[in-house]
């Protein structure tokens, strides 16, 4: 006999969206069911986020003690590196955080129901394994997302692998070309070199991060450069050839020679697209746009065109990043949106962004040919991040660049070098709320310190230089 019961809101999906949805929901005094095939936590904490950056400060472990040997006299070397230990390490962590996640479900009061879900209906679902669930307030899709593939280039989980087959290998290759030129290819090739690899690096864009502000680009692939990565922009990939010990594949460069690169690894990373196998989308008469991502009829609440059902994360489509910061914020609008609470769409323009790579960047807001393409008047002030001692010390390089309305606010703050990635968030109050560099220049920053860079730069164009000419 079928089972059949009712909540007040079910998610599909247990990842950062799904979970902050969910918590928030019950958080609100709502009945909350939530449908997962896999584990709480989704890609984010089992695949992405967090032990990627794991093993990035296990990367940065390495290059610290290569620098105190060659930079400060430390008579210090690394015999090798125990790809077993790492993996234990950075396992425990996602484990830790796991039974985080899980617990914090159970005490808000979450029912979770593992097995893959389908719609049936407007507010209707049916569990693998436990029935069906009718929703009275509504239904919120948050299944994610999962590495893109090419055409011909399948998979191998060994010779060609994903991020997520990154993550899994048996050990740790002598060379790897990374196709990919986003965040997570450099990532994953600031990894490897960190780790010994030979590393070629292959974009099809004319630069790296090619979302992000030219500068940042322009700083970002000179840091990787320097450590011995082989960048290759304006590049493509015309034929791969599987071997037993590796992969042949031919690239055609920038400059339209034809060049052959063979490495024990070819990682794909060429971006990510939306999860909706399976999810009965038509059912509730629901479509996906040309890259398969659900749009919502209104942005202010992530509702669809079908009263009831909201989206969050990566179905999302443009403005929405896909990161999981922002799936955060729109897990909690989405849920006071069925609680009945007035809400406050989601500052997308706000919404920093990482690549956690050697060296860092991090930004947020718009840069600078955004800028003038949206038609401001702009002030834009560069400054290397070398202008303050402490990044000296640090001994990386970087920058710090802002981009300013002509006489009003801050647009944009645009970051390269050691640690940028926890120099943001003051960023993105300055451009979330609108301050002008003056503001910001009125406030002191400590020194030494990197964040006190940012602070300069914000006093030359407030027209208060200290240090900067």
């Amino acid at each position: 006999m079928t089972q059949t019961r009712e909540t007040d809101v079910i998610v599909i999906g247990g990842g950062t969206g799904g979970y902050s949805t969910a918590l928030r929901a019950a958080a609100l005094g709502l009945e909350v069911v939530l449908a997962e095939r896999d584990k709480v936590g989704g890609t984010c904490l089992h695949r992405g986020c967090i032990p990627s950056k794991a093993m990035l400060h296990a990367a940065e472990l390495v290059d610290g003690i290569a620098e105190a040997r060659e930079r400060w006299g430390v008579k210090a070397s690394v015999d090798s590196v125990d790809w077993q230990a790492l993996v234990a390490t950075r396992d425990d962590i996602v484990s830790r955080n796991h039974r985080g996640v899980a617990g914090h479900l159970s005490h808000a009061g979450v029912e979770v129901l593992f097995g893959a879900a389908r719609l049936t209906g407007t507010r209707n679902v049916r569990v693998e394994g436990h029935g069906e669930v009718t929703a009275r307030r509504g239904l919120v899709l948050a299944t994610g997302s999962r590495p893109r593939t090419l055409p011909g280039l399948a998979p191998d989980g060994r010779r060609v692998v994903t991020s997520d087959d990154a993550l899994f290998a048996p050990g740790l290759p002598r060379s790897v070309l990374v196709l990919g030129g986003g965040a997570i290819g450099v990532e994953y090739a600031s990894f490897h070199r960190s780790m010994g690899a030979a590393v070629v690096l292959v974009e099809a864009a004319e630069r790296l991060v090619p979302l992000e502000d030219a500068d940042v680009s322009r700083h970002l692939t000179r840091g990787l450069k320097k450590r011995g990565i082989d960048v290759q922009t304006g590049a493509r990939l015309l034929e791969t050839a599987v071997l037993e010990d590796g992969v042949r594949a031919t690239v055609r460069t920038a400059r339209g020679e034809t060049r052959t690169v063979e490495a024990e690894r070819l990682l794909v990373a060429v971006g990510r697209e939306p999860v909706t196998d399976g999810l009965g989308l038509a059912g509730a008469g629901l479509t996906t746009d040309a890259r398969g991502h659900v749009a919502p009829a209104d942005f202010s609440r992530l509702e669809t065109a079908v009263p009831g059902i909201h989206v969050v994360g990566d179905l999302l489509p443009p403005p929405s990043p896909g990161l999981a910061h922002a799936s955060f914020a729109e897990g909690l609008l989405v849920a006071e949106a069925l609680a009945g609470l007035p809400t406050r769409p989601v500052d997308y323009a706000a919404v920093p962004r990482v690549t956690y790579s050697s060296p860092q960047t991090a930004s947020v807001g718009l840069g600078e040919a955004e800028a003038r393409a949206a038609g401001f008047e702009v002030d834009v002030n560069t400054m290397p991040l070398t202008a303050v001692a402490k990044a000296m010390v640090h001994g990386q390089g970087g920058m710090v660049k802002i981009v300013a309305e002509r006489g009003g606010r801050v647009l944009g703050v645009h970051l390269v070098g050691p640690h940028v990635s926890e120099m943001i968030a003051e960023s993105q109050l300055i451009v979330g709320w609108d301050a002008e560099p003056s503001d910001v220049a009125a406030h002191i920053h400590p020194h030494p310190t990197l964040s006190e860079a940012v602070g300069e730069a914000f006093l030359t164009l407030a027209g208060r230089a200290l240090h900067q000419q």
